[in-house]
């Protein structure tokens, strides 16, 4: 290096240099590197145009998705307005439903229908699917006519079913189309799905006939008719069919795609397991904000209030179950008084109760959302877990009886709190099973429902156990 470099020019071209540098979008820990959304944000307070689009024109949706979490509600809409046509809009089917409905509200129905023209109507339904039935019309008549009427059609039917979650964009053929006409088509058509498996053989009426996997195809000379390369359509999809219901058949069958019919049979759209993958997650995400006692819809970016108006209801309901544990406590007010150690040592035989019980609530809710648990095996797997709650109890009153009589030098003590554990783990595990299987069975979500009852039922006989047999083993 020489000596009299110009220090003023070496920076210079250490700042070049820097500016050149790859930016990383995510760290190692697989966040959002600060020094990129420092920059993102620098771009957009400068209003600069260029710099944003080089640092997030080409982003993946899920990076897209994450970058917009984590700015400001301003920032959020000048992103986008300032990223314009370059901004993916799938990128909204991964944030938090409120954190896309606040983005939504923000734009005009213009930018919004602009951007839902680019989208597979199966993410142009899921984004608009949560807005009022006024804001949604707004943003459907600046779409052509085509487009509106095949999402409005999605829109109509239930929610979380196949109709809303399937594709409509699919590749149908006559069966009287040979191979080669079919790949020449799909080469000479721009307008086709971003990503199929099959191509599917319709009658003059739209009804579903057959399908034909690519792989199957792309074997298949081209004189062949597409009629005599078809495979049965073992597997098809109703579009009124609940979305649960499909994840589940997609699950066992080992399926890529499904067709999806109307009543009359015609082929209205197509379910692909990037679909499925979402519902799934969904519907486990909803199972276990559920058994917690939270709204299937509460978000991370949901505001205070509606947080604690969400989930104030099965705390009221749980503060109601408590009073039937204290009033059960009350009546041994006597024995209390006069044996301070039962005091002490009750919350034990609850609590250890309460554990076990959920354990097996958790298995039979989701063992219920999976139908692996019917009325064909259900007096099999009640009896199971009564005899796991028998196992475990009596390992457990073994340890907890010697630890009691050693502490409270009373042997006593420490046969009347084993006993008690016992009878507690054995209705841990009976109405662990029971209660949910019974709130199933009055069309009642289980998750929801069977935590609150479930420890209602190991409190109370846990602390009349404990108490009743103290009272009855030392008035002897």
């Amino acid at each position: 290096m020489r000596d009299d470099a110009d220090p003023a020019a070496a920076e210079a071209a250490d700042q070049a240099g820097a500016a050149l540098a790859p930016l990383t979008v995510r760290d190692e820990e697989g966040n959002l590197s600060d020094d990129f959304r420092s920059r993102v944000e620098e771009a957009i307070s400068a209003r600069d145009v260029d710099a944003l689009k080089a640092l997030a024109s080409d982003l993946h949706e899920a990076d897209m998705g994450d970058l917009i979490e984590e700015l400001d509600a301003d920032e959020r809409r000048r992103l986008i307005e300032m990223l314009g046509p370059a901004f993916d809009f799938t990128a909204l089917t991964e944030l938090d439903e409120t954190v896309r409905l606040s983005i939504l509200r923000s734009l005009s129905p213009v930018t919004v229908a602009r951007g839902m023209r680019d989208l597979d109507s199966d993410d142009a339904v899921y984004i608009l699917e949560d807005l009022d039935e006024d804001e949604m019309a707004a943003v459907l008549e600046h779409l052509p006519a085509p487009e509106r009427v095949a999402l409005q059609r999605s829109l109509d039917y239930p929610e979380e079913s196949a109709g809303r979650r399937m594709q409509t964009e699919f590749i149908a053929v006559p069966p009287f189309w040979t191979v080669g006409r079919t790949i020449d088509y799909m080469r000479e058509t721009a307008d086709l799905p971003d990503t199929f498996y099959e191509v599917f053989i319709v009658d003059p009426a739209y009804r579903l006939v057959g399908s034909v996997p690519l792989d199957r195809l792309l074997r298949t000379r081209r004189p062949i008719l597409m009629s005599a390369v078809k495979a049965e359509q073992a597997k098809v999809v109703k579009a009124s069919e609940d979305q649960e219901d499909v994840a589940r058949m997609f699950e066992r069958y080992n399926l890529v795609s499904a067709p999806v019919v109307d009543d009359a049979g015609r082929l209205v759209g197509v379910m692909t397991i990037d679909d499925v993958v979402d519902v799934i997650q969904e519907e486990a995400d909803e199972d276990l904000r559920a058994l917690g006692g939270v709204r299937s819809d509460e978000e991370l970016s949901d505001t205070v209030a509606f947080t604690a108006r969400s989930r104030l209801p099965w705390l009221v309901v749980n503060l109601g179950t408590a009073f039937v544990s204290a009033s059960i406590i009350s009546l041994f007010e006597g024995t209390i008084e006069k044996m301070v150690a039962l005091a002490i040592l009750m919350p034990i035989v609850a609590s250890m109760g309460g554990n076990a019980g959920t354990q097996t609530m958790t298995v039979a809710v989701r063992a219920l959302a999976t139908k692996e648990l019917s009325s064909h095996n259900a007096r099999r797997i009640v009896l199971r877990e009564v005899l796991v709650g028998l196992v475990n109890g009596t390992t457990l009153a073994c340890l907890l009886g010697l630890i009691a009589g050693f502490w409270f030098a009373n042997v006593h003590l420490g046969v009347v709190i084993s006993s008690a554990l016992i009878l507690n783990m054995v209705a841990a595990g009976l109405f662990g099973i029971l209660i949910p299987i019974v709130i199933s069975k009055l069309k009642l979500d289980p998750a929801v429902a069977s935590g609150v009852f479930v420890t209602m039922v190991t409190d109370t006989v846990g602390f009349f156990a404990f108490l009743g047999l103290a009272t009855w083993w030392f008035a002897t």
